[in-house]
């Protein structure tokens, strides 16, 4: 792009141009997803959420939201599952043990994060047309005579 062409998408039939963004691959969702997940576990701790309250599976919630609105759709289940292992393993169980309370409850927390993360991924893949667009220059005015 070194030609000055800018690539914006917009929606067909609509007037608004957003700059053209691009998506994180799986295995960086994956990774960032493991280490966020990773690292919200101690930020619970020094809080004293170290339990299964509705503050640490909102925060959970939120870190699935934020990853998600910057991948692929695609990564929804992989980020869903980071979460998942680390709020079990550490929230709900304790010290790195997971375990299967139960089937209703296991689902739901774990659709819980995979929807968050999918609903924030999906703006990504509405349709959308590209649009290049050429910067205008100005001509400097004139000096004074």
């Amino acid at each position: 792009m070194s030609d000055g062409l800018r690539l914006y998408r917009a929606r067909p039939g609509g007037r608004s141009f957003r700059p053209a963004t691009r998506r994180l691959p799986l295995g960086a969702s994956l990774a960032l997803a493991l280490g966020g997940a990773a690292g919200l576990v101690p930020a619970l701790a020094l809080l004293g959420e170290q339990r299964a309250t509705w503050f640490a599976l909102g925060a959970f919630a939120v870190g699935c939201a934020v990853l998600g609105a910057n991948s692929r759709p695609s990564a929804a289940p992989l980020i869903a599952g980071a979460a998942w292992l680390f709020f079990n393993g550490f929230v709900i169980h304790r010290h790195a043990v997971l375990g299967w309370s139960s089937t209703g409850g296991e689902c739901a927390r774990l659709g819980l994060f995979c929807s968050v993360a999918l609903i924030a991924a999906l703006p990504a893949v509405w349709p959308r047309r590209t649009v290049r667009t050429l910067p205008v220059v100005l001509p400097e005015p004139l000096p004074p005579s």
